[in-house]
């Protein structure tokens, strides 16, 4: 995630709506890829003061305008009331109660964070309004998050903290986050884009297993039994020892969090000069200079920099940031999906 910044100099964060140095309103450009302060033309146009905008003029959308759940901009020339992320929403929660309109809020502050990172890596990405093979949300009380024929389902539980943590407890998970959600589940759409049906569905299996095993037995033996003892050697985590499937989206979520926060430690212009105690040598990390094109670049940044932030979380009291070791097998499969992302769509 890039950091961003006003007209008026004042730091910008992704999810702002006001800047709190010149008051002005801020939006979201997904044409541009910018965060930008708009300056009202009319009662429902502004113009867009990004120097990355050249003055182009945008409407909110209209789930800001109405529910206060977007940051994102339309561009005036569109027939379109609602912005591009907001577009593939096929359900939303009731807009009458307010916790789950409050629900609803906290998803897309992730939805919108997710979209960010696909846009970002060029994927292809069109509701399933225009395109048979597209992608869709449904946000839903009292129903399991999945995925099915380019529907993802989101129980709006989920965006509550304390039930979140107690099914993370009880399930013996140790991350289990909304944005998590959202880029795993996103993982078994683009698994269905990308892979099935394509010259890479072998190489998919000769790494990831055969994704024909029958999956309500994997399921049910993965809840009966627990996860195989060696799970960590071939892994990303022990959810994804479960099936094909869910070694594949859980990769693919894993390689999300790494893309998104190497680039906010670029944005940062981060760099880790790790000084042990008693002398031990390591290699330093420039972040700034990482190549994102190059997964040995991305892999060597990684692990250093989830040390790092491990060890601060650990300081303050809090559990691990990134609860998670990479063997061998679960690098080879990120590079999988690394290469898959890659390659033309």
């Amino acid at each position: 995630m890039k950091l961003y910044s006003c007209t008026c100099k004042g730091l910008v964060f992704f999810e702002n709506v006001r800047c709190t140095g010149c008051d002005r309103t801020l939006a979201f450009l997904p044409d541009r890829g910018v965060m930008s302060a708009l300056e009202p033309v009319d009662a429902t146009t502004y113009v867009a003061l990004s120097p990355q905008a050249d003055g182009a003029r945008y409407r909110l959308c209209k789930n800001s305008i109405e529910y206060a759940v977007c940051n994102w901009a339309v561009p005036a020339s569109s027939g379109d009331a609602f912005c591009f992320a907001c577009n593939f929403n096929e359900v939303i929660p009731d807009t009458t109660d307010p916790a789950s309109r409050e629900a609803w809020h906290r998803i897309e502050l992730n939805k919108r964070r997710l979209f960010y990172t696909l846009m970002a890596l060029a994927l292809p990405l069109l509701p399933r309004s225009v395109d048979s093979r597209g992608l869709g949300f449904a946000f839903k009380r009292d129903v399991m998050t999945g995925h099915a024929d380019g529907l993802v389902t989101i129980n709006i539980a989920e965006a509550d903290t304390p039930t979140r943590e107690r099914l993370r407890e009880n399930l013996a998970e140790h991350y289990r986050t909304l944005l998590g959600h959202l880029r795993h589940e996103v993982g078994h759409y683009y698994w269905s884009r990308l892979i099935d049906g394509s010259r890479q569905l072998d190489a998919f299996r000769a790494l990831f297993g055969d994704e024909r095993a029958d999956y309500g037995e994997a399921l049910k033996r993965h809840y009966e039994c627990g996860p195989p003892a060696d799970w960590s050697t071939r892994h990303v985590s022990a959810y994804s020892s479960m099936h094909p499937w869910e070694d594949w989206a859980e990769t693919w979520a894993h390689y999300c969090h790494m893309v998104d926060t190497l680039e906010t430690a670029r944005s940062y212009g981060l760099a880790l000069r790790p000084a042990p105690a008693g002398g031990a040598k390591l290699k330093p990390v420039a972040v700034p200079r990482l190549d994102f094109d190059d997964f040995n670049d991305l892999v060597n940044a990684w692990v250093p920099l989830t040390l790092a932030l491990n060890s601060l979380n650990r300081s303050m009291g809090l559990q691990d940031l990134y609860p998670f070791v990479l063997s061998n097998d679960a690098i080879a499969k990120l590079r999988f999906v690394h290469d898959t992302i890659e390659r033309p769509h």
